[in-house]
């Protein structure tokens, strides 16, 4: 067999790799955050008003984990809470009820609903039905909506500064993706990857430049002006969005268009990391993060089996091809079995993508305080993603993809 077969994958890893790392918005830096806001500083306007609202299916286990981190916000200005109790049936809306009563400093209205009407999404649906419940008692229009998730917990001076961020840049969102638990074994090798291939997917430098087309947000923490999300149709317009965060991204930021001279709001959005906000939902074991990808996997790839095998082929040459080839051809060279120099070549592609890959996999590892030494273990950890992207395949095809909580939503 011609060594070229080997020498042309790897050579085009390492092209890709060196791509990515030079040229692919810096994706890989991890060093968008929100700057240290002064507690004393108010907008120019004052403190504008602030609804959250809160979905939240069976959620009673997190709430007294998070529920007071929003009620106990420093915020100067209105703040209302607004959760929905997207038909629970773990007294999701008593448990929230009892720790109102005992953080009276916010007002907390719940919202009971039923789950999604057909053709919406259920997270879209519980969101929208904070909306409209916010719409029916507003005497005077909120300026802001934090969409949070209920496993979210905040930093005490959390909403001051996202307030702050986006009223200094005039921004439509300012989206947070929050730090998620990374405790056990699994968590440790799954969650950094899964946060670093986001990155990869919606380079966040990109997702903030305004001339960029690339959009997106993390659902977990989304501060949205409610003027720019009314002008872009509401949330009737991703309805049936089950990435609904990379939607309402894409929704503000594009909607715009030719509107910025007719005094409309001109899309700008903001995505970033944080360590302070972060989430309270374990994943303890693998299966857990398994059904957590696979829920959704598929559907980024828009249920196309063409999309799919293109991913799975993409993986295996960008994750599989370096480490494997680089370190077979080097055991030939050093075992001295006759090496030709498109053998040395191949070693000397694969290795160095394995490099890049591992160097840009860094920051996102310190971002979660974990050893450089499981970056060069990045590639095991995306092969188990494709096997994961494999099985969201076969459960939409069986009728069972994007099951959450009992619920299968989605065709």
């Amino acid at each position: 067999m011609s060594a070229l077969v080997f020498t042309v994958p790897a050579l085009l890893s390492a092209a890709a790799w060196l791509y990515l790392v030079v040229a692919h918005g810096r994706f890989w830096l991890a060093d968008q955050r929100l700057p240290v806001a002064s507690p004393a500083v108010a907008p120019p306007g004052g403190w504008p008003d602030v609804v959250a609202i809160v979905p939240a299916r069976d959620e009673s286990a997190v709430l007294p984990l998070t529920l007071p981190t929003l009620l106990g916000q420093d915020y100067p200005g209105e703040l209302r809470i607004i959760l929905v109790d997207d038909a629970s049936s773990d007294g999701t809306a008593q448990v929230a009820g009892q720790l109102a009563a005992d953080n009276p400093t916010r007002t907390l209205e719940i919202v009971h609903g039923d789950g999604p009407p057909p053709g919406w999404a259920g997270k879209v649906a519980a969101m929208s039905r904070g909306f409209e419940a916010l719409a029916r008692s507003d005497s005077t229009p909120t300026e802001y909506v934090l969409f949070t998730d209920a496993d979210i917990a905040h930093p005490v001076d959390g909403l001051r500064r996202l307030v702050a961020f986006g009223e200094a840049r005039g921004l439509d969102l300012v989206s947070l993706m929050v730090r998620l638990r990374a405790e056990t074994a699994a968590e440790r090798a799954i969650v950094p990857a899964f946060v670093y291939s986001f990155a990869q997917l919606y380079p966040f430098p990109l997702v903030n430049r305004q001339r960029s087309r690339v959009a997106a947000a993390a659902g977990g923490c989304m501060l949205v002006r409610r003027r720019a999300l009314i002008e872009a149709g509401g949330l009737v317009r991703i309805a049936d969005a089950r990435i609904d965060d990379v939607a309402l991204g894409r929704l503000l930021k594009h909607h715009a268009g030719d509107g910025r001279s007719s005094g409309r709001s001109d899309g700008r959005i903001w995505l970033g990391l944080t360590t302070a906000v972060h989430s309270v939902r374990a994943y303890p074991r693998l299966a857990d993060l398994w059904d957590m990808v696979a829920r959704s996997a598929y559907t980024q790839l828009r249920h196309s089996r063409l999309l799919l095998a293109g991913t799975l082929l993409g993986l295996l040459l960008m994750y599989a091809v370096p480490p494997v080839f680089g370190l077979a051809f080097l055991a030939a060279a050093m075992l001295g079995t006759g090496t030709t120099a498109w053998q040395a070549v191949t070693a000397t592609a694969g290795l160095a993508a394995w490099a890049l890959m591992s160097i840009s996999y860094l920051p996102t590892l310190r971002l979660y305080r974990l050893g450089n030494w499981r970056a060069p273990l990045l590639p095991l950890v995306m092969l188990l993603y494709g096997a994961m992207t494999f099985d969201s395949a076969l459960r939409h095809h069986r009728g069972s993809g994007g099951r959450w909580k009992g619920r299968v939503e989605g065709p």
